[in-house]
């Protein structure tokens, strides 16, 4: 998360905001996610510190980081945007959450809390000061989306509408969560044509910021991360090239996904946006 800039993207409460992966290894990650998506790395603990925290970069733009040593399995997680970290953490286990990690200064680049739900998801919050979070989002390389996946996706949309004011809802495709106000924010700052651009989507979707699903089998309940490229099968053949697992792919009307795991076990979707053409 680097340093604001005229045009910095910005996130208001409630919008997910950034991703990160712990891993046991984390040199190793930067060579798998390095290779895979392009990424450039800078280190933004001091050196002599317990653990490494690293800032993935496209094109000097912020994406995403890689920590640890984690001292479980690797894993993606996602952070929402909080304009009160301890507020809004004390709230959430007021509403059935359990706090695993209280609200803590992350240097001056802004406050952070961990907690899990009441299905057992850990979430993330995320203040910001200095760091904004992902500054490069829906392009080739960087996060596009992360999902819910949930053994009670009714549940947890109680929930999430209590914590966050989320407006839950089938759009067709799926349940979906909108943040309300969203799409203006973004038309307000980095995205003044997103209207035009998404006048045939479902009403609306300007607001989308993800979706809930249920786990899938032998899946953990996750904060599901997705990830944009240009050409899902050279994706998935990098992915295997560097030590990495391709679970399965698949696609639909809009995209060609392949669901993948790194080396060191973390899972993630590579989603290249291939419409079909319906002339």
């Amino acid at each position: 998360m680097g340093n604001i800039e005229p045009l910095a993207r910005t996130y208001p409460a409630g919008v997910t905001c950034w991703v990160e992966c712990e891993q046991p290894d984390v040199a190793a990650a930067v060579d798998f996610y390095g290779g895979l998506f392009g990424w450039q790395f800078a280190d933004v603990l001091p050196e002599g510190a317990p653990g490494r925290y690293v800032i993935a970069t496209l094109d000097g733009l912020d994406v995403a980081a890689l920590a640890g040593p984690a001292t479980g399995s690797a894993a993606w997680s996602t952070y929402v945007a909080v304009d009160d970290v301890d507020a809004t953490a004390a709230a959430m286990v007021d509403l059935g959450a359990s706090l695993v990690a209280a609200p803590e200064d992350a240097g001056p680049g802004g406050r952070a809390a961990t907690l899990t739900d009441p299905q057992g998801v850990l979430v993330r919050l995320w203040m910001a000061r200095r760091r904004l979070g992902a500054q490069v989002t829906n392009t080739p390389g960087a996060w596009n989306f992360s999902d819910l996946h949930t053994t009670d996706p009714a549940a947890a949309g109680e929930f999430y509408r209590s914590a966050f004011g989320w407006r839950v809802l089938d759009q067709g495709w799926g349940t979906a969560i909108q943040v309300p106000g969203y799409g203006d924010h973004l038309e307000a700052t980095i995205d003044p044509e997103i209207r035009t651009r998404q006048a045939s989507a479902p009403e609306g979707f300007e607001d989308v910021i993800g979706g809930i699903a249920g786990v899938g089998d032998g899946e953990h309940p996750h904060w599901h991360v997705t990830f944009t490229v240009a050409d899902r099968d050279e994706a998935a053949a990098t992915t295997e090239r560097l030590g990495g697992t391709v679970v399965f792919s698949d696609e639909n009307d809009w995209t060609r996904t392949a669901l993948v795991r790194d080396p060191q076990g973390a899972v993630l979707t590579l989603s290249q946006f291939a419409p079909k053409d319906w002339g």
